[in-house]
């Protein structure tokens, strides 16, 4: 047959049969499922501080409120949002904000996003990256809330639990936003810069309230206000019931579902339980409806 037909007409025929052979032989391709993704206990909390106006709303109220306590503690001398650690004649010293930096000023979810979406856990290596890159946002009302106690001759103090070798990049995070920085007065007190600035903020408070007098003291954590807060949640809730009038008054809150003491407290803050483990205990604790 094939020497019947001429050259050209030889290819073309040659060429339609392989064509024929190679689409008879090709196997189906089956569309593979995606795989879900890795369960991640931080999932809602990074949504909810991302993504929801509720969010963004709860921390400007918390701000506007700060707001107005300042104006009322500057005219009121006997005002102190320190009370542990302000002593003496402290109604003539000049007055000074207390804010954490962290979740409370700055919004570091792009590093809680991180780990959820990898399926991993905080590590001081790969924070410390996030840190240099410098991308940290503003909570909101956060920057014009620092502003107006520096316009009023506030002294605005930084007290951090980032370590001093992360002071340069918090330092410059802080000043490409706008937060006042102190002019002459160094106002970053992170951890261990001092040889007894541990992660307990009291020795850094006492610090700032022997020379100023603290209005207010704004924070994220109940180590922020108080340096027993790695108690029982049982303990916890007594240091709060203690301090019931100093909250939303000299003491301001900012929301942070993602990570702090209240979620290592149903573990015993033991932070070298497995995943798991932390997972069984953080899910003993709730209060659950027993179903129909």
């Amino acid at each position: 047959m094939l020497a019947a037909l001429g050259h050209r007409s030889r290819r073309t025929w040659l060429t339609a049969l392989a064509l024929s052979v190679t689409l008879g032989c090709a196997t189906p391709r089956v569309a593979q499922p995606t795989p879900d993704p890795p369960a991640s206990d931080l999932l809602n909390a990074v949504l909810w501080m991302q993504r929801s106006v509720e969010f963004k709303a709860s921390a400007l109220t918390a701000f506007a409120l700060a707001r107005i306590r300042l104006d009322q503690a500057l005219a009121d001398p006997s005002w102190t949002g320190a009370p542990k650690e302000q002593k003496g004649a402290y109604q003539a010293l000049p007055p000074a904000v207390i804010l954490d930096v962290d979740e409370t000023i700055l919004d570091n979810s792009g590093y809680q996003a991180w780990m959820a979406l990898r399926g991993t856990s905080f590590d001081p290596k790969t924070w410390n990256a996030y840190v240099n890159t410098v991308t940290s946002l503003a909570v909101p009302g956060a920057l014009e809330f620092a502003r107006y106690a520096d316009q009023k001759g506030v002294k605005v103090f930084y007290l951090s639990n980032r370590t001093a070798e992360e002071e340069p990049a918090t330092r410059k995070n802080l000043e490409k936003l706008g937060f006042p920085m102190g002019g002459g007065v160094d106002t970053m007190l992170m951890t261990s810069k001092q040889p007894d600035w541990g992660s307990a903020k009291g020795t850094r408070r006492a610090f700032v309230a022997k020379h100023y007098r603290v209005l207010l003291n704004v924070g994220d954590n109940l180590g922020d206000f108080v340096d027993e807060y790695r108690g029982t949640e049982a303990e916890r809730l007594k240091i709060l019931e203690e301090h019931r009038d100093r909250w939303g008054r000299e003491w301001i809150v900012i929301a942070n579902p993602a990570y702090g003491s209240f979620e290592s407290a149903p573990f015993g803050h033991d932070f070298k339980l497995s995943d798991g483990e932390r997972r069984r205990l953080k899910r003993a604790v709730l209060d659950a409806w027993p179903g129909p």
